[in-house]
Formats: structure tokens, C-alpha cells, sequence
């Protein structure tokens, strides 16, 4: 079958180590399933594959994808949840966790086997493309806003770095759920999309907001950490996901984050029980992803280089 695979590890230039052609059928192993794919979705996870974080050279070549609608092998329409080993279903009691595209085969390719527990039914109301582009960043982000910050209707969030996967899903979803939304960008035409959401203002990264804010969406690191923490009320919630650009920035910021008790709260993907609330969510409020450009899987490394260029505003599809 044709797919997208990581067929060697370059630190430097990712790129130079995703190859587009023929794998081996998937096979699924007791409990597990084989999903006919529709429509997968790309995410920063994957570029981090081909420059080897999480991925090892003994584990290629790796076909890439976490997230991925289409059909099961009884032609239900199905989206998959990327999840591995999150309950135990399908792996061994002692195996840890982990996504698509570490231990087991990906979604860019014509078919993928996962554990018949990760499998949910696609709403009707999605299209595979939309369905495609929840259970990783969108599925991050409902998680961040609604678990980890825990805001409510009314509040206010800081969401940093408009544009990428996750942070354009917080401004949709929290929009759609009554939430205040401020947004950051250095790119003007992001910050005025970004208005069109749903956000109530979109500012240059470190510009003083109109209030302090009950929770800040982080995924961008370094670059802004300084100003999500100076951007939170006393008592307000920084959740992190990411750090695209660095993990350590040059001010840690501790001082403000004791003495106005601030809680800083990591987070990663979410359950299969958000990510159907999520689909539900989207299904029943007419909330829909967005879409930066749908390519075919054979053009796959058009959509990695406009990823890792950061010339987007949403997600890009791979369809089969």
C-alpha cells in the first residue's frame, strides 16, 4: 500500500528523511482492527518523528500520522483515537502509553491497524477531512481548555502563537463555549484571522492585554512564557502543551508564579472520552475545524515543508 514513512532520522534537516511509496499491509493482532483511510491529518509530532524525538532509528522505517477518519473493516465511518495502550486495550498490562507513529505504524498510508478500542464513530454532521484534524491538536486543546484550565463561560483566555494546530482550536472551541478569547500572533494577517474566529482581540506577542486573563493556552515555549505568565490573573492557570519555540526561556518567572499562586499545568493529547465528547461538541454546535489546505497523500511533502515553513493557519489534510 502507498504511504508517508519516516526512512531515516535527520536532526538538522527533517525533511530529507520522509519518503513517499510502497509499505507492507497492516496487520492487526488479536483485538486490533484495520481502518481504510479517508483523510489524515498532519501535526508538529510528526516533523519531531523525522528529527527523531520519540522515534528511534531501530523503529524504521515508520509510516507517519497520528490522526486519521475513515472506514472500519465493517463500513462504519470512524475516526481513530491515537492513543496506544492508554487503558491497556490491545498491548500488554505493563506496556506504557504512547501515540501512533512510536511503537506502531501510522496514518498516512491507505490503511492503518489499531486496537478495535480506539476506534470511535465519525458524526455524521464531519466530513473525514474535518473528523481528521480532532484527535491530536484539537483534542489537545479541548483538553487544556476544559480539563486542565477548567474555564467556564464567561472567563478569559490568552491563547499564544495563533496559526498553529492546537492554538487555532482553543480560539474555536473556547469561542464556541463562551469564553472570552485573546490571541497572539507576530504574523498581522493571523491576528485578524484569528479575530475572525472568534477571538475578542488579537495582539503582537508580548502586548499588554486589555485585563489579565483566568487561563493561558501555551504551546510556543520560551518565546512567550514571560508574557502567559505576566498575562494571568492571581490565582489564574498556565496549561502547556508544547514548546515550539525552545524549552527554556531566558526568565523563569518564579517569583510571580508563587507569590500570586499561579498553577502551572502540563498537558498531552486527552482521553478517548474527551476526544467523543469533543466530536459530539463539534457535531451538535456546528464548530468545525480549520482547514489551511487538503493535499493528496502522494503530495504529502508539500504539506510537511508548508508546516515546518509555518506558512499555515490551521491544518493540513492528507486525503487517500
Amino acid at each position: 500500500m502507498f504511504a508517508a514513512y519516516a526512512a531515516r532520522i535527520d536532526r538538522d534537516q527533517p525533511l530529507a528523511g520522509l519518503e513517499l511509496g510502497q509499505r507492507p499491509e497492516p496487520e492487526a493482532p488479536p483485538g486490533w482492527t484495520v481502518v481504510h483511510v479517508k483523510a489524515a491529518s498532519l501535526n508538529h509530532h510528526d516533523l519531531w518523528s523525522l528529527r527523531g524525538v520519540g522515534l528511534g532509528e531501530e523503529a524504521l522505517p515508520m509510516i507517519l500520522g497520528c490522526d486519521a477518519a475513515g472506514v472500519d473493516e465493517y463500513g462504519n465511518d470512524v475516526v481513530v483515537h491515537s492513543v496506544i495502550g492508554q487503558t491497556g486495550h490491545g498491548v500488554g498490562p505493563t506496556e506504557p502509553r504512547s501515540i501512533l507513529t512510536e511503537r506502531y505504524q501510522g496514518t498516512f498510508a491507505e490503511r492503518v491497524a489499531v486496537p478495535a478500542w480506539n476506534v470511535l464513530p465519525k458524526p455524521k454532521e464531519l466530513s473525514y477531512e474535518e473528523a481528521a484534524c480532532l484527535p491530536t491538536a484539537w483534542l489537545t486543546a479541548y483538553r487544556m481548555l476544559f480539563t486542565n484550565a477548567d474555564v467556564r463561560p464567561g472567563q478569559s483566555v490568552l491563547v499564544q502563537g495563533a496559526g498553529g494546530g492546537v492554538a487555532t482550536a482553543a480560539i474555536v472551541l473556547g469561542a464556541a463555549a463562551g469564553l472570552r478569547v485573546f490571541a497572539t500572533s507576530r504574523d498581522a494577517a493571523k491576528r485578524e484571522r484569528a479575530v475572525e474566529l472568534g477571538a475578542e482581540g488579537a495582539y503582537e506577542p508580548g502586548a499588554r492585554l486589555p485585563h489579565r486573563v483566568d487561563a493561558v493556552i501555551e504551546t510556543v515555549g520560551a518565546a512567550t512564557w514571560s508574557h502567559s505568565v505576566k498575562s494571568l490573573k492571581p490565582g489564574g492557570t498556565l496549561v502547556i502543551s508544547g514548546a515550539t519555540s525552545g524549552p527554556n526561556p531566558p526568565a523563569a518567572e518564579l517569583n510571580r508564579i508563587f507569590f500570586l499562586e499561579l498553577k502551572v499545568v502540563g498537558s498531552t493529547m486527552g482521553s478517548k472520552e474527551e476526544l467523543a465528547d469533543l466530536l459530539s461538541f463539534c457535531a451538535a454546535h456546528g464548530v468545525r475545524p480549520v482547514i489551511d489546505s487538503v493535499l493528496p497523500l502522494d503530495r504529502a511533502r508539500e504539506g510537511f515543508e508548508k508546516m515546518a515553513g509555518g506558512d499555515l493557519f490551521g491544518k493540513v489534510v492528507l486525503t487517500v
